[in-house]
């Protein structure tokens, strides 16, 4: 519950993303093996407890209370889950009269009224049933649900809550009531609030009706992969006195342990000497114990389990995976061999087949190199390079200044005007737009029928392009997005009728005077009249839709936090991000960035109508504050109005308009703005005075960005805690201030929002400046002690050599420079030597003896000595070397001083 804390306590900052939220799902996985909450030591020795288990919670912000949390669960587990309802017992808060705290009758009303028999409804007090994260902060008391393994009409409740493994509690409904303050007191809050866990592997154990955590799916093959790599008999589920040996605890612990330790060490959390990191190495080193003590296994028994936890846990993931590419394998199985079949002995795998197969069937190039590897055949390596070498160049962002435009893609002046001249159809692109939304919300695009027109190559139409050849393929008709309007053109592939093990790959679409060519990689002879069947790369076109649409979202939100005057300069749609220019009168804030993005939520929760309609250019020109309506547009123009029907805002007198985002725009666009799911602006700056770039992303690359900034700030928060702590140690706030430069470091680079990234850098730089005068100020504080015991030890005389411990150089400067200060006519020089066998020097002249005496004369003989460098000027000069040489640098430096005295 942590990451809501300043929900419960009204803290959260009313603009930020956490305030939105009224209702809340998720699944966490969770360890329990130190500080309060502290299961380690039961594990084992009962068949429920465990240090890592995934916890389902229900969360309310101040919306739903104890009547729809109760009502909600019993619904789930009852109805949904069809648990038998004599099974459960439910517990409620029996009150504390040394808090003043009476008995929660609210709760249990509820229950009563739900039907739940009053034999199954139990008080308990306050350890069971009032919920604490720690000894301040938000609490309130709670209700748990048991549920009875063993049923058969018995009355179990005399087993709720006293340990018996019989009678297991599963879900826990906490209701945040109070916050304990650091006096002890409860205060009520100003909202009230609901935590719910339920433990996955518990609600597991109900529904595959096992007595036992360990009996389910998620244990048994981790407990056969330990038979099969110890000595010991196999697994029975054994408890207590039954457990002769303790040879079944041994199991459930390392069983425990094992999926603890992969899942810590999977999110970068490795066994070690502090916190969460010596936790594990506890967990590990139990683990380790009972496995040989135990067990009596050989060593490498518990990694050898890592495996079968990997399968466990994510089985479910490889198979989604597996089904979705079992059918590309299959079909690129059969291009190989076809194009095997047609090849000439001894001659390399077409490069362009290869690169199909890559492309549009998602094959890793190692994989084809082992599909041909296993018929005895090699793949023209370097000319896949080449359109590798291509496709990333393309990708790269395109042709760079002073170089040619592609010409495979791009219509010369005299190509154009024979099409034109010859009555070759423009390309009817309409159904690029022909997509719907399917009853489960997914986006379902169709493939489109079309007849190839022309070839174009090296500046020229053709009727025919051979095998191996890149080239233009001009189509009657095509559902590929043309790259234009700032968004990026559609991928995919096409095939040939009747042909389909032969994918000619689309890499780009570019649009020419009407005509619509697809570069394409002509697997085998391409001709026109040719009919071909075309196939968009599904997954990236929706990319490229939802950042277009959200590219308007975001131009209407900075319009309206910005002001009507901010307008378009420029913008770019990939499939990876959006990129807009606009003009601005200065910096963009960090509360005006907030401001854009919640705007853009709010459209985005609404999950408003995307409306788009072609309308001849008069009409267009009757939108109220649209933009950008000259000649140039071709007729009819395309209007994208969000929430709006298009008739709507075409009325003369309508206002609509002003109120949403309406816009000339000939990209393709979501239907409704909730598959947006949510924008993060991850870099704002000024390109020229007066105009700013921003870019955003969208959707789960929004969210994880999100995810990055609340690690990053809850990274600031540690170190800005620790920095106002009393740090006396010069080494411990070098360290703070190391962590505080690299934190400085990766918040600049990060893909987070723009708006934390600037409040995180105000305060790692304010930090950042603390540490360094704290450092400054340590060190002047064990330089001024330094200085007066050799000042008690020399009293006054010309000369000072000695040895001192310092931390660091300019400790050392400084314990001369006090001691120069406060006893001017003398000179000093002092030796530190250092635990790496380094000895570092440091010494200044009294200006009384320059320039007969130079410091930095006296450090090069003394560092000489020691086999070190040194450097400075007449006055100070500072230096090191080796330990070995230290005494006889010593007697160099008195001899040196004294033979300028």
């Amino acid at each position: 519950m942590n990451q809501f804390k300043p929900i419960f306590l009204g803290t959260v900052h009313p603009r930020s993303e956490l305030a939105q939220h009224r209702r809340v799902v998720n699944s966490q996985k969770c360890v329990r093996a130190g500080g309060k909450h502290n299961d380690l030591e039961d594990v084992g020795r009962d068949t429920y407890h465990h240090t890592f288990f995934e916890m389902l919670g229900n969360w309310s912000f101040g919306d739903y209370f104890k009547e729809e949390a109760c009502s909600m669960a019993w619904e789930l587990l009852t109805e949904v889950y069809e648990i038998p309802r004599d099974r459960l017992y439910v517990t409620y808060f029996g009150g504390d009269p040394s808090l003043g705290l009476s008995a929660d009758e609210e709760c249990r009303d509820v229950w009563l009224r739900l039907g739940v028999p009053a034999s199954h409804v139990l008080p308990f007090p306050l350890k069971d049933n009032f919920w604490e994260m720690g000894d301040t902060g938000p609490c309130g008391p709670c209700t748990e649900i048991h549920y009875d393994h063993v049923g058969g009409g018995r009355n179990a409740a005399a087993l709720v809550n006293q340990g018996s493994p019989d009678v297991v509690e599963i879900w826990n409904l906490v209701f945040m009531q109070y916050s304990r303050e650091v006096e002890g007191n409860l205060l009520p809050l100003p909202q009230h609030h609901v935590d719910t866990g339920m433990g996955l592997e518990r609600l597991v154990t109900v529904l595959q009706n096992k007595r036992s955590n360990y009996d389910t799916d998620l244990f048994t093959p981790i407990l056969d992969a330990i038979h099969k790599g110890c000595r010991a008999p196999r697994y029975q589920g054994l408890v207590e006195d039954a457990d002769v040996g303790r040879v079944n605890m041994a199991y459930r612990v390392v069983a425990d342990h094992v999926r603890t330790l992969c899942v810590c060490i999977t999110d970068g959390i490795y066994p070690g000497f502090s916190g969460a990191e010596l936790v594990l190495r506890r967990i590990l080193r139990r683990a380790v114990r009972f496995c040989s003590e135990v067990l009596q296994a050989p060593p490498g028994l518990l990694a050898s389990l890592v495996p079968t936890v990997v399968e466990v846990l994510i089985k479910d993931i490889i198979n989604e995976n597996e089904a979705a590419f079992l059918s590309s394998l299959e079909r690129g199985r059969r291009i190989i061999e076809r194009t095997v079949q047609q090849m000439e002995p001894s001659t390399y795998f077409p490069a362009e087949v290869a690169w199909s197969l890559y492309g549009s069937l998602g094959f890793p190039l190692d994989l084809i190199d082992l599909m041909l590897e296993e018929k005895g055949i090699s793949l023209d390596s370097a000319a896949f390079n080449e359109l590798a070498l291509e496709d990333a160049k393309r990708k790269a962002g395109g042709l760079q200044a002073g170089q040619p435009r592609n010409t495979n893609t791009h219509l010369d002046v005299h190509s154009l005007a024979w099409l034109q001249s010859s009555k070759v159809p423009a390309t009817d692109d309409s159904p690029k737009y022909t997509y719907r939304l399917g009853q489960q919300g997914q986006y379902e695009f169709s493939p489109c029928q079309a007849t190839v027109l022309m070839l174009y190559r090296d500046q020229s139409l053709h009727k025919e392009v051979g095998a191996g050849q890149r080239c233009g393929v001009i189509l009657d008709r095509t559902n590929f997005y043309a790259e234009q309007g700032g968004q990026d053109s559609d991928q995919g592939y096409m095939i040939r009728l009747g042909q389909q093990d032969v994918l000619f790959p689309v890499e780009s679409v570019h649009l020419c005077g009407g005509y619509v060519i697809h570069e394409v990689t002509a697997v085998e002879t391409l001709r026109a009249g040719d009919q071909v069947q075309l196939f968009v790369d599904e997954a990236q076109r929706l990319a490229c839709m939802t950042n277009h649409t959200a590219t308007h979202l975001l131009n209407f939100a900075l319009r309206r936090v910005l002001g009507d005057s901010t307008e378009q300069r420029g913008s770019h749609v990939t499939a990876q991000q959006l990129r807009f220019d606009f003009d601005t009168k200065g910096h963009v804030t960090v509360e005006q960035l907030q401001q854009v993005e919640q705007v853009v939520q709010d459209l985005i929760q609404k999950n408003e109508v995307v409306y788009m309609a072609e309308v001849p250019l008069t009409m267009a020109r009757r939108v109220q504050e649209l933009r950008a309506v000259d000649e140039g547009y071709p007729d009819p123009v395309r209007i994208v109005s969000l929430g709006v029907p298009v008739e709507n805002v075409l009325t003369c007198d309508s206002e609509a308009a002003m109120q949403t985002s309406v816009e000339l725009c000939c990209g393709t666009h979501l239907l409704q703005t909730g598959s947006v799911e949510d924008l993060a602006i991850i870099s704002e700056r000024q390109l020229v005075k007066g105009i700013s770039r921003v870019i955003a992303v969208t959707g789960g690359q929004a969210k994880e960005a999100r995810e990055v900034g609340q690690c990053l700030a809850t990274e600031v928060d540690s170190v800005s805690l620790r920095m106002k702590q009393r740090i006396t140690s010069i080494p411990e706030m070098q360290n703070l201030s190391k962590e505080v430069g690299q934190l400085t470091k990766v918040v600049a680079s990060a893909a987070m929002p723009q708006w934390q990234r600037k409040e995180l850098q105000t305060i790692l730089k304010a930090l950042q400046r603390t540490a360094n005068t704290a450092i400054k100020k340590l060190e002047l504080q064990q330089a001024e002690k330094a200085a007066q015991i050799l000042l008690a030890k020399y009293c006054n005389q010309p000369v000072i050599i000695d040895t001192v411990p310092a931390d660091s150089l300019s400790i050392l400067m400084k314990v001369v420079n006090q001691l120069c200060n406060k006893s001017p006519g003398t000179s000093v020089l002092l030796l530190s030597p250092q635990a790496s066998g380094e000895v570092l020097c440091a010494c200044q002249v009294s200006k009384n003896c320059i320039p007969t005496f130079s410091a930095a004369d006296w450090a090069m003989a003394v560092c000489t000595q020691m086999e070190g460098k040194a450097g400075g000027s007449p006055v100070v000069a500072k230096g090191s070397g080796n330990a070995r040489g230290m005494q006889g640098a010593l007697t160099t430096a008195l001899e040196f001083a004294q033979s300028k005295l």
